[in-house]
């Protein structure tokens, strides 16, 4: 008991120590030792790197899960260590109801029949999702989160132990200041060797950590490339899924049903006597098998503007060369590739292909 109570004093009266040489330091009324310009910079540096890593962090979970009620039970089911859930994404759940939409409209209708394809569509978007989420949070979150967890709090603590021994050093510097009898600098000499030893043997340690922020910075460069290689594949796969999708549903249908104001003409899907002669300019060219764009004429009705929504090289002549966000007409005519349309542009015409295009009222 006695040396509980001798070792709860010790450690008040250092205590106390730091306290008043901490509060002196502050008013200007005592000396501190400076570290040097290069541990200044590993200091600096690594407080960077904590707070952008925070950061980083906070928004990537974000980006992963914007829902911030599913944010706070997958940290309280992380803190308790249980296993999350299964959840399913938004997008599997939407083909979900689709498809049950589907089978109560008739899935032989045409409304039942689209309703099914875009839901299955959905649903793969959705598969997509939860795979990019789950490869992310383990080649990426994680990593973060523990060097958040892990080393920085090494770190922190480290510099803890780094600030009392500089204000025990400072401390024992002012005490053989002060001190005028021999046996009391003897004394304050003694104590600002230990002292001394004690703050350079922790300067050296926590130097060393702040150097391994070098090591941090690359494995977080790798799990960066993880991240971002993740990205592109989920995005590819979207876009395939959607291609695959308008492949489908055909982006610019025979057949249009204009709406009650009559301002979408309708596009027969039998042609008219009078665009007979059309079928024989969209022929192929009997000799060499392609499309002669210049002997086209747009029939008399059904014609439409488009925006082009990606760059668009022409495979030959018949083609017609297309820009990004450029708007030009389209139509269809009988006997066509259901995938193509004839587009112009100015005096240009030529075939151009129906997924590049964003069909306008």
């Amino acid at each position: 008991m006695d040396f509980n109570v001798k070792k709860l004093a010790s450690d008040a009266g250092i205590f106390f120590t730091r306290a008043v040489q901490f509060t002196e330091e502050k008013f200007g009324q005592a000396e501190r030792t400076e570290l040097d310009a290069h541990f200044e910079n590993l200091l600096t540096r690594a407080d960077s790197t904590k707070n952008w890593t925070e950061k980083i962090l906070r928004q990537t979970e974000v980006l992963l899960q914007p829902n911030p009620s599913a944010r706070v039970e997958e940290f309280l089911y992380e803190k308790l260590d249980r296993k999350i859930p299964s959840r399913g994404t938004n997008g599997e759940l939407l083909g979900q109801y689709m498809t049950e939409a589907a089978n109560d409209f008739g899935p032989s209708s045409p409304y039942g029949q689209t309703l099914i394809k875009v839901g299955e569509t959905q649903k793969r978007l959705g598969i997509a999702e939860r795979d990019f989420i789950h490869s992310s949070s383990i080649n990426f979150l994680t990593p973060l989160r523990n060097f958040l967890e892990g080393d920085w709090r090494t770190i922190s603590k480290e510099r803890r132990i780094l600030q009392n021994r500089r204000l025990d050093l400072d401390a024992c510097k002012a005490r053989l200041k002060k001190a005028k009898a021999a046996e009391a600098k003897a004394s304050a000499e003694h104590e600002l060797r230990v002292a001394q030893t004690e703050f350079d043997r922790q300067a050296e340690v926590t130097r060393l950590l702040l150097e391994g922020i070098s090591s941090t910075h690359v494995n977080h460069l790798r799990c960066l490339h993880e991240f971002a290689e993740a990205q592109a594949t989920y995005y590819a796969q979207c876009y395939q899924y959607m291609v695959d999708l308008q492949k489908q549903l055909g982006r610019f249908p025979s057949t249009f049903v204009g709406n009650a104001d009559g301002m979408s003409p309708p596009l027969s899907t039998s042609p008219p006597a009078a665009t007979l002669p059309l079928l024989q300019a969209v022929s192929p060219n009997p000799a060499d098998g392609t499309l002669n764009p210049s002997e086209v004429k747009p029939p008399s009705s059904g014609t439409r503007k488009a925006k082009v929504l990606y760059d668009y090289e022409a495979a030959d002549s018949s083609e017609l060369a297309l820009k990004a966000d450029e708007l030009i007409t389209v139509y269809s005519l009988p006997g066509m590739d259901p995938d193509w349309l004839i587009g112009e542009r100015g005096n240009k015409k030529g075939k151009v292909p129906v997924t590049y295009l964003e069909l306008l009222s």
